[in-house]
């Protein structure tokens, strides 16, 4: 039986959970490769594909988003079909899926965030920036998501891309963000916005904070804000200076901010404050928040020459009505799925998933992008991540015990979600609501006007159906 395994009679059945770049590059390269016949059922929880380019890449940085071409043809492929509105642990079983695929896939991402685990954290008034990001992106579990911009100071603690796009949101004029494709609610809320000055606050120095270039150089061309660098925070130590001879991008990123610390102000209504060193200690006020306090840090080579930070016991307090943690996404547990909460993943020997930290492999399940190593790297790292993953998958084929094949059938699972009631959205489905957004935004001048709520995009598109059966009941047949 196991040697008929991925032939053109009985093709390799294979599910991946969660339709986001890490997914659909697992799905690319299972296409590609020309040892066994496949075929790939892409599930994810929201109607919509395209997972972190959707609901995380910033409104106004469209050309990144144009990636999803290459995903579209992924999609379009006979081999492949689309479920989305199906969630893992509800709709369907981590059991029930096993018994239906040969192998999984978990494409889950990291949809949480680290905590800063200091006092005064859950203020009101205080946020992380996983949040904030997938309220003004539409995200539609972010809906009643509120925020309150009537305070002049906001601090965003980190220096990531994912705090210079939150800075760089709260600093853009109306004008600029119109033309993207931006929550309309949340374009609402912050053509009211009253914030005058955002603090970005670093533990360490200039050159390890983790921005790109692009993104630090973007904040400089902002037309209603001014960027503020203290030329004494950009002396670096001999470590440091050690560390940016080895670095091309810390060296592009140092010479942007020396350019800003010594441009003049232009008087601008909105002004971008660096704090490098600083630490936040606490956040402070009664009802909610109304400042911060942080101490000042000192650089500290460790063993094997990482460059942490320390405390120095100087402090000082900067007003504040608004805080966003930007310090990192972490994965969330998947009901029945392995996970290892200290690190936050998926436990995985380099894709295979394990039942434990450093424990027995699986047989038959995998593990891709930051759910598998952790939220690191820019959206096309995932590409090579998920090769890694889909070779040890094939390497496997031989020893895997085929599902059943009556649960095997490509109508099985059509099956048992309409058995359930399960509404799913199949690639048709996205495409008819992709139409519709696009033709919304294109008579607003914007690239789309995005549907938020699932109730709204399944009531939209379900009526649009012809009478014939969807795309993914007819390859059900």
């Amino acid at each position: 039986m196991a040697s008929t395994l991925g032939t053109g009679s009985r093709p390799l059945r294979i599910a991946i959970v969660g339709a986001g770049p890490s997914g659909l590059y697992a799905a690319g390269a299972l296409l590609q490769q020309k040892e066994y016949h496949v075929s790939i059922d892409i599930f994810d929880r929201l109607p919509t594909p395209y997972g972190l380019v959707r609901y995380g890449v910033a409104p106004d940085h469209q050309k990144i988003k144009s990636v999803t071409k290459i995903y579209e043809r992924t999609l379009s492929d006979a081999r492949v079909r689309y479920f989305g509105n199906v969630a893992l642990g509800s709709d369907i079983s981590r059991a029930e899926m096993k018994a239906h695929y040969d192998q999984i896939i978990y494409a889950v991402g990291a949809q949480s965030d680290r905590k800063l685990e200091i006092p005064g954290e859950d203020l009101p008034g205080s946020f992380s920036a996983t949040e904030f990001v997938a309220w003004y992106n539409g995200h539609p579990d972010f809906l009643d998501y509120e925020v309150d911009l009537s305070a002049e100071s906001v601090v965003v603690i980190g220096v990531g891309n994912v705090a210079m796009d939150v800075t760089r949101i709260l600093a853009k004029s109306i004008r600029e963000l119109e033309t993207t494709d931006i929550a309309d609610y949340a374009l609402e809320k912050l053509r009211h916005s009253k914030v005058k000055h955002i603090h970005i606050l670093a533990r360490r120095g200039p050159v390890q904070a983790k921005f790109t270039n692009p993104e630090i150089k973007e904040l400089g061309e902002l037309e209603i804000a001014d960027v503020i660098v203290k030329p004494e925070d950009l002396e670096l130590d001999a470590a440091s200076q050690a560390e940016l001879a080895a670095d091309k991008t810390a060296q592009r990123n140092l010479e942007t901010l020396q350019e800003f610390a010594h441009r003049p102000l232009s008087g601008k209504p909105r002004q971008i404050h660096f704090h490098f060193l600083r630490s936040p200690v606490e956040l402070y006020g009664e009802d909610r928040v109304t400042g911060m306090r942080m101490e000042k840090n000192l650089l500290v080579t460790k063993e094997g020459g990482y460059i942490s930070c320390e405390g120095i016991g100087e402090y000082e307090e900067l007003p504040a009505g608004l805080v966003f943690r930007a310090i990192g996404y972490r994965s969330v547990p998947i009901p029945d799925v392995p996970f290892y909460d200290r690190w936050g993943l998926i436990p995985n020997e380099k894709g295979r998933v394990t039942e434990t930290h450093k424990g027995e492999i699986v047989p038959g399940e995998y593990v891709v992008g930051w759910a598998k190593r952790g939220p690191t790297g820019v959206i096309g790292t995932n590409k090579p991540d998920a090769v890694e993953t889909v070779y040890l998958m094939l390497e496997d084929v031989p020893d895997l015990p085929p599902v059943a094949d009556e649960l095997a059938r490509a109508d099985a699972i059509v099956k048992l979600l309409r058995s359930r009631s399960v509404e799913f959205f199949d690639f048709g489905d996205w495409q008819i609501l992709d139409q519709l957004e696009t033709g919304r935004g294109a008579a607003q001048g914007r690239p789309r006007v995005k549907f938020t709520a699932v109730d709204e995009m399944l009531r939209l598109v379900h009526p649009q159906r012809t009478q014939e059966e969807s795309p993914a009941s007819v390859l059900g047949s």
